[in-house]
This record gives C-alpha cells, structure tokens and sequence, in this order.
C-alpha cells in the first residue's frame, strides 16, 4: 500500500470476506505500508486491532513496489502465500482459484492478466514489446502478461527469500525459481479510486532491471556487432586486396583513398567492438557471482529422504 487511503477500505471490505471463506478462517492478512505519506497507515492500524489476523508491515520510508513485496513475503507464515495488489485491480474473488489450483498440486500460480480497463496504448503496447524481447533474449520464458499476483508455496517462500539482490522483479525471479506452475487467467477492473502513483517512468526502469538481472544478452550485443563488423570489413578488405592490387583492377572498381581508409576505419570499430564483448565475457562472471543466487534449488515436496521443510 503506497497512499491508498481512498481504496484501504473499500479494497479490505471484498478481501476479508474471501480470505475467511477460501481458508476456514485460517489466514492472515499482511498488508505493507510502502511509506505512505496519507492517512493509509492509521488506516491500516484500526483495521488490525479489530481483527487478530491482520498484520501491518511499516516500512520506514518508500523502497518502491518490488522491495515492499518481499517485506510482505518475509513475514509471512503459512503454507502457500498471495501476492496482491492493494488497488482492486487484483480482484479477490479470484482468490479461492488460486487456492483451488495449489490444492490441485501446483507450487506458484499465476495470475496473467487478459485485459485491463486503465490500460493505455503506450502501456500496452510496451508490454508487448518487452515480453518478446525477453523471452528472445534472456532465454528464459516469461507468460505474456503475467503479473504479481501469485501464489507460492511455502518451498518457494522459502527459496525466494535467499535472493538478495536489491535491483529486482519478484515476478522474474519467483520464474527462476521453477517448480510446478499452473495460471489463473483475469480482467483486471479499474482502480477502487485514486491513481495509480506507478509511472510509466517506473515501468521503463523495471523494465530495464528485468533484463540486467535476468539476460546477460545485452552485455554481449555489441560484442557480437562488433565481430559482424571485423569480419565484413576483413572480407571486404582482403577482395580489394586481391581485386585491386593482385589482379590490377580487373572489375575497374578503382577503390579511392577515402573508400580504403573507411573500411580500415570500419575494422578498427569492429575489433574495439569485439574487446567489449571480451570484457563483457568477463563481466558476466563478476555478476553472476555479485547476484549470489543458489547453484540450484531443490524441490523437497517431490524429493524423497530428506528432511522436511521447516521456515
């Protein structure tokens, strides 16, 4: 919840009863004051000392949406987890579907978003785009139009709380993560009120932290650009060595000077090029190993043997 006074009540009054009726009564309710400067977290406070299973999680000042998000998730105790968003557009009667879902053997469910009534052009189209360039460039599969609100079992809470990485997307890394997965597909209504207070200007820069922290495609394209253009300019040089010099001219292309000194300037490009994609060689070992994420994750529930899960 990031200053959400105007939606706090009306969001708690179609959340409390749903949460009641898909858990018997079993759950709790976690909401993340995301440093809101309205009266969200005096909101928040009434409402958990009326009800025992309301927690309230006052960060100390605004980290922003991904980090308010594992808050939530840290603190959170039961066997499976749901991801929301405080706005409405993550409609809790979509609850027991998930909750049907996970009974049903899946370990993270998705909810992918089929449509949205405040979606403008440049946000939808926007998705569109980042989606196949992610899923073509990272290597790793993203379901278009897949959103934050999950669920995750207790094993994936546990394994997603060892990330440490401060520049991060939940939904990325709750994908890197595996285990059985299975989809809740929704129309996301408008807000209850208010505005959304995230910009497009923050869209772009998620964006852009999906794809350093999860494909290292971009750290190696101009590497790649760079060895397209060594070896053009190699082959166009050696032709007009052999057509030019050997063969004195027999296609009377008659090269000049300044057409020679651009494709020797073309060569000297691509090999400066090509060093950065050594360097970048390089660099992607020192991130993957400032990322520190586990050389694998073992899915208990489906092993035999071990030891059971304990938070």
């Amino acid at each position: 919840m990031y200053n959400e006074q105007e939606v706090l009540h009306d969001f708690h009054s179609l959340l409390l009863p749903e949460a009641k009726k898909s858990s018997s009564n079993s759950f709790e309710i976690i909401y993340v004051n995301d440093g809101s400067e309205d009266q969200t977290l005096p909101l928040l406070t009434e409402l958990a000392s009326k009800n025992k299973n309301i927690k309230v999680v006052n960060l100390s000042r605004n980290f922003g949406k991904e980090i308010a998000t594992t808050a939530g998730i840290s603190v959170a105790a039961g066997d499976a987890t749901i991801i929301m968003d405080g706005d409405g557009q993550h409609p809790p009667a979509l609850i027991s579907d998930f909750i049907n879902k996970w009974q049903s053997g899946a370990q993270v469910v998705v909810g992918v978003r089929g449509s949205n009534q405040e979606e403008g052009a440049i946000k939808k189209w926007g998705s569109k785009i980042f989606y196949k360039l992610f899923n073509t460039m990272s290597g790793a599969e993203i379901v278009p139009r897949s959103t934050d609100f999950r669920l995750i079992d207790k094993v994936v809470r546990i394994e997603f709380l060892k990330f440490t990485e401060r520049q991060r997307i939940t939904r990325g890394l709750i994908d890197w993560l595996g285990f059985n997965r299975d989809y809740v597909t929704f129309d996301a209504p408008a807000r209850l009120a208010g505005e959304a207070s995230y910009k497009t200007s923050q869209l772009v820069k998620l964006a852009m932290n999906s794809f350093v922290s999860l494909s290292l495609t971009p750290l190696f394209f101009f590497g790649w650009i760079g060895v397209v253009i060594t070896s053009l300019s190699l082959l166009v040089g050696i032709f007009i060595f052999v057509e030019q010099f050997l063969l004195n001219d027999p296609l009377y292309l008659n090269f000049t000077g300044p057409a020679l000194l651009g494709i020797f300037t073309s060569f000297l490009i691509g090999l400066v090029l090509t060093s950065q994609g050594i360097i970048a060689i390089y660099l992607s070992h020192v991130h993957g190993q400032s990322q520190a994420r586990p050389l694998f994750v073992i899915d208990t529930t489906h092993s035999i043997g071990l030891q059971a899960v304990e938070k």
